[in-house]
């Protein structure tokens, strides 16, 4: 199993342990995928929930850019659910599953075809 392998199975465990969320694999590897070079760094690899310039990349980089999505309150709404629903004192929030999470939500599977 290849160092990506290993983070993919992390985050299928965080989706279903921490979220409640039986993950689709195949959509997990293309998000993981689709976050690049930064799931092998420590500090890249996770979500800071708690530094607001983090949610704004966050809803900038990924919603916007990646997902095509229109910026709007709604954004933000569900940035913050999906941090609920990972848990707030869940120290690390892996960014590959926050993003899962967000793609989900918004029935964005479509951009990982």
């Amino acid at each position: 199993m290849g160092k990506r392998d290993a983070l993919i199975a992390k985050y299928a465990e965080d989706l279903k342990n921490k979220c409640g969320i039986e993950p689709d694999m195949d959509l997990l590897t293309k998000v993981t995928i689709g976050c690049g070079p930064a799931i092998y760094n420590d500090d890249a690899s996770t979500v800071a929930s708690s530094q607001p310039e983090e949610l704004e990349t966050v809803k900038n980089n990924f919603l916007i850019k990646k997902l095509g999505l229109s910026d709007g309150p709604e954004l933000m709404s569900a940035i913050d659910a999906v941090i609920e629903t990972y848990g707030k004192s869940e120290r690390n929030k892996y960014r590959a599953v926050v993003y899962y999470m967000l793609t989900k939500h918004f029935g964005k599977e479509g951009q990982y075809l």
